[in-house]
């Protein structure tokens, strides 16, 4: 039997105390009814005795002390799931908004899920091919694995992301493309955003296998909070039960982090780092740590978290944080945003920690390893000799540091640039990156097994 409780004592900002409440645990749902019938939801933040600290849903404007009624659902936020989750769009809630049918759900989850034990983890080790060059290339991401890009304010992370869930597959031999889903979270976005993103998603078809969420950013921010835990939640419900190879993207973690600082601050916890809680850390790892594959099971999760950095800050505390749970980095660059090469991806300061586990001859090709290891020290090398021409002009350069700068300039006109509507096969990638460094003399190519070398540049 559901209590209803009169009892309510203060209400400051988002946030209501509920006194003489029993039987009632942490995370809890509950509903406050309003005089005139209109219900709110609520979670239930803290327990002190008999004493409930909630925080509302929805704003506290026209609540009633004297003449609300409190309840509490004995349960916490739950995600109905089911098979029909695939093409539909959802609140940042859970609730449909595409006007299409109400789903039947198979079960409903707590959206509070646990990471995954450390001991049940299987090691990622399969190709994810996103089309996307300077991933795929330089970057690769494998099945399993935790890699966050990280953005500026005003690049177009949107598009990169968008992207990324209209053309990653799973490249393993005799899997159906069906068992490969994308569960998208959009966390604080415009409307215009919000509209880009159904829109293009359902112009390329891509809806198909997407299981999209949208937080606008005039919701209240405990939605904020809870929209990538529904995510994750779809994910590890279309991963473990329905077997499938599931690619997690979230966006934005910096909107999810902010809405955390102002709950925290609303509760007057003592602040961390630039305000952020000191839970910080532990918050986003309860995230992160969810991704991943399991001994024993055919599905997986792999995600890709996309935040933004204040003021382009990399020692910033949620990209720093982020650093140490993930494996890895994409790193936006506003350099080449302003040269128009789109995605606009820093490819030296970038990082896939477990590029080499993913690539190789039976995963992508066998010149895979080579080939990224001497483009990224050519390019570096390139990256240098541009600047050296900068300070002292290009009659200073020798002959083969011109090469190397000619080099680094097709490089990110051809290879970086290829437009956020271009799939390129890794096939294609690996063509390319042969082509640019044909560019440079082949005694140059000294990252390269000498086999490899004669079977894809032989010697005239």
């Amino acid at each position: 039997m559901i209590r209803e409780y009169r009892t309510i004592e203060e209400i400051a900002g988002p946030l209501m105390l509920v006194r003489k409440v029993d039987g009632v645990k942490y995370d809890e749902l509950g509903e406050i009814e309003l005089e005139n019938g209109e219900v709110r939801r609520c979670r239930v933040l803290e327990v002190n005795g008999s004493n409930v600290l909630v925080q509302l849903f929805e704003a506290s404007a026209g609540l009633n002390l004297a003449r609300s009624k409190v309840r509490f659902s004995g349960h916490g936020v739950e995600l109905p799931v089911s098979d029909d989750m695939l093409g539909r769009v959802f609140s940042g809630m859970g609730k449909p908004i595409d006007g299409g049918p109400k789903l039947i759900p198979t079960a409903s989850l707590d959206i509070n899920g646990t990471p995954i034990n450390p001991a049940a983890r299987d090691y990622p080790n399969e190709f994810i091919q996103t089309g996307v060059s300077t991933i795929d290339g330089l970057n690769t991401l494998v099945r399993g694995q935790k890699l966050p890009i990280f953005s500026g304010s005003g690049l177009p992370h949107a598009n990169l992301a968008a992207q990324i869930a209209r053309q990653a597959t799973v490249r393993s031999e005799g899997e159906e493309k069906t068992e490969f889903a994308v569960v998208f979270a959009a966390v604080g976005i415009t409307f215009e955003e919000a509209d880009f993103f159904i829109s293009d998603f359902k112009r390329t078809g891509a809806i198909d296998r997407t299981v999209l969420f949208i937080n606008l950013a005039s919701d209240p921010a405990i939605e904020r909070i809870s929209t990538p835990r529904m995510a994750l939640t779809a994910a590890e419900y279309l991963a473990f039960e329905k077997n499938m190879h599931v690619l997690v993207i979230i966006t934005d973690i910096t909107n999810y982090a902010e809405a955390l600082r102002e709950v925290s601050a609303a509760r007057k916890e003592v602040p961390g780092r630039r305000g952020y809680p000191g839970y910080l850390y532990t918050d986003l790892a309860t995230m992160y740590e969810r991704a991943g594959r399991k001994m024993g099971s055919t599905g997986s999760i792999t995600m890709i978290p996309i935040l933004t950095m204040p003021e382009d800050d990399k020692t910033h505390p949620i990209p720093d944080l982020t650093g140490y749970i993930t494996e890895g980095q994409i790193i936006l660059s506003r350099e080449m945003y302003r040269k128009g090469y789109m995605p606009p991806v820093d490819v030296l300061p970038s990082l896939s920690r477990l590029k080499d586990k993913g690539i190789g001859k039976g995963r992508t090709r066998e010149d895979h390893a080579g080939t990224m290891n001497q483009i990224i020290a050519c390019y570096a090398r390139g990256r240098d000799a541009k600047e050296l021409m900068v300070v002292l002009g290009e009659a200073a350069l020798t002959p083969l540091d011109r090469l190397y700068a000619a080099f680094a300039d097709e490089f990110e006109k051809r290879y970086i640039n290829q437009g956020f509507y271009e799939n390129r096969s890794v096939e294609e990638t690996l063509d390319l990156g042969w082509e640019l460094l044909r560019l440079l003399p082949r005694s140059e190519m000294k990252r390269i097994n000498r086999d490899i070398l004669d079977k894809y540049w032989p010697e005239d």
